[in-house]
């Protein structure tokens, strides 16, 4: 494996299915999902009372990066690393702000969700205005809307979940985008609607809370922070991918490649979501 990616997360799953531990040594290249994919499987391995073993990457440039977005003062929590004397364990020093990146950031409880929020707020309206030079009301209304999913992890997840944004430069597009993957390991879309909505698998679930605003709230004005997201990655042709349970439910620009319906996939718990959007 040389990516850890939202593409290779399935292999990824699997390894850690198979083994006490994964081999990421001849890892080039991560991303926010790959990372905090990494993390919630992390999650699931300690509520069932596991730890594996992380083989580290041998790329220096690779653990660097782990470092400075912060990975390993949430990875410890759940795994063991070889070797233990890697560069990126022993620094313990908070790395300066950057307008390219949010770093990992765990989104546990409801009295802190506000800080937390706040974070992810200046930090992505400064990426997307300075480096995808998006207009602020764009901006804003992005905001209310990704706001809106991270605070869904600590009102329906029923667990920790973690956040992280990265700006890349695309070589296919010729323009920078920015990936943002937010992601938990708790009860997922099916289980949150199941009270409300007769569904037949996860798909249907991700469906209904993209596509119809379906939440598992009966009040007005609930449940529409998914469909505002929908909206707005239409409008700027960018990607978004929503994975639960068995299923994967994608949009995907001209400019992407993959699959806009996936089912029978290994069971995850909870929900993992990419977002991928491009430089005006």
């Amino acid at each position: 494996m040389t990516q850890l990616t939202e593409e290779t997360f399935e292999n990824t799953l699997h390894a850690f299915i198979r083994s006490d531990q994964i081999d990421l040594r001849g890892v080039t290249f991560i991303d926010p999902y790959g990372m905090v994919g990494l993390l919630e499987i992390g999650e699931l391995c300690m509520l069932e009372d596991i730890k594996k073993t992380i083989l580290l990457p041998n790329s220096v440039d690779v653990l660097r990066y782990l470092e400075r977005m912060e990975f390993f003062v949430s990875a410890k929590r759940y795994f063991l690393f070889e070797p233990m004397h890697a560069p990126s364990l022993a620094s313990s020093g908070r790395a300066v702000d950057s307008d390219v990146l949010l770093e990992i950031t765990p989104i546990e409880r409801a009295n802190d969700i506000h800080t937390i929020v706040g974070k992810v707020e200046e930090r992505a309206q400064s990426i997307l205005l300075k480096h995808l030079r998006y207009d602020t009301r764009t901006i804003n209304g992005f905001i209310v809307a990704l706001s809106e999913i991270c605070q869904n992890i600590v009102e329906h997840s029923e667990n920790r979940g973690f956040v992280g944004i990265q700006k890349y430069r695309f070589p296919d597009l010729g323009k920078n985008i920015v990936k943002i993957a937010v992601m938990d390991a708790g009860i997922g879309f099916r289980r949150s609607l199941a009270a409300r909505f007769k569904l037949r698998d996860d798909l249907e679930a991700i469906d209904k809370a993209l596509f119809h605003g379906a939440s598992r709230h009966e009040d007005a004005g609930r449940g529409h922070g998914l469909a505002a997201v929908r909206r707005f990655i239409t409008q700027w042709r960018g990607r978004l991918s929503i994975r639960s349970g068995t299923a994967r439910l994608s949009i995907i620009p001209k400019w992407a490649r993959g699959r806009e319906r996936e089912k029978n996939l290994a069971f995850f718990p909870g929900s993992q979501i990419n977002i991928i959007l491009p430089e005006v």
